[in-house]
């Protein structure tokens, strides 16, 4: 059971993923709303599926580095409490897509990210350790599955579940800007009262826009290139 008015699900190297938690960030701040952050990976999730096949070259390295990062939040969470995820994922956030990096490889940054994250939310640095430590996979897995048990299989990052555990949850909303103080706390209001209409189910467009990210080289002040995200992630084929 959980007091949480929100469990969002994440993956950190999803670039979606933190943008909707920038906006879902400031809406608990102006709310008082309470979330639970939780993991969810998209290297587990596709584990069925052929890389070299289904996405473009770059996905399973991005995808093990996420499942890598989860394996540190997962031992924080063990270690420290379930409030610490938050600050992790958050400081992880902020060095992986808030900064400009020449080679933009997050895999080769995954030592330094974990390490640079926990400084930043103020937790021990041995929780790196568990970088290669598989013990935790089973406990990720299962978090991935309880997500995917409440929407569905055909999703990604990331998952909401509005006011748990009888409420609802969805994939998305995915956003590619971050609203204003004002228009996010609109955006909420219009999100949470789709998800209350009783048999709801989804409201989609494939084509998205390249997040308004430092890390993807899109100002604040600029529309990304839009592309068409057929099944949620550019795969090769469907």
């Amino acid at each position: 059971m959980t007091s949480a008015d929100l469990r969002f699900w994440f993956d950190p190297v999803c670039p979606f993923a933190w943008m909707t938690s920038k906006w879902v960030r400031t809406v608990a701040a102006q709310r008082d709303y309470a979330v639970e952050w939780l993991p969810i990976s998209l290297r587990l999730l596709n584990s069925n599926l052929d890389y070299d096949s289904h996405f473009p070259p770059e996905y399973e390295r991005g995808h093990t580095a996420g499942l890598r990062l989860l394996r540190v939040c997962a031992r924080a969470r063990a270690e420290q409490g379930p409030e610490a995820v938050g600050r992790l994922y958050e400081a992880m956030g902020d060095l992986i897509w808030e900064q400009q990096h020449a080679d933009g490889d997050t895999a080769g940054r995954t030592p330094g990210i974990a390490a640079d994250a926990l400084s930043a939310a103020g937790l021990p640095a041995e929780l790196a350790d568990a970088l290669e430590d598989t013990s935790f996979d089973p406990g990720l897995q299962a978090s991935t599955d309880e997500a995917l048990g409440l929407t569905g299989k055909d999703v990604g990052t990331p998952i909401l579940h509005f006011q748990p555990p009888a409420g609802v949850a969805f994939f998305g909303p995915v956003i590619s800007r971050l609203p204003s103080d004002d228009d996010a706390v609109e955006l909420w209001d219009h999100v949470v009262g789709l998800a209350a209409f009783p048999g709801f189910a989804e409201l989609k467009r494939s084509l998205r826009e390249l997040p308004q990210l430092p890390a993807l080289g899109v100002p604040a002040d600029q529309a990304g290139v839009q592309e068409d995200w057929h099944g949620g992630s550019r795969r090769q084929k469907k």
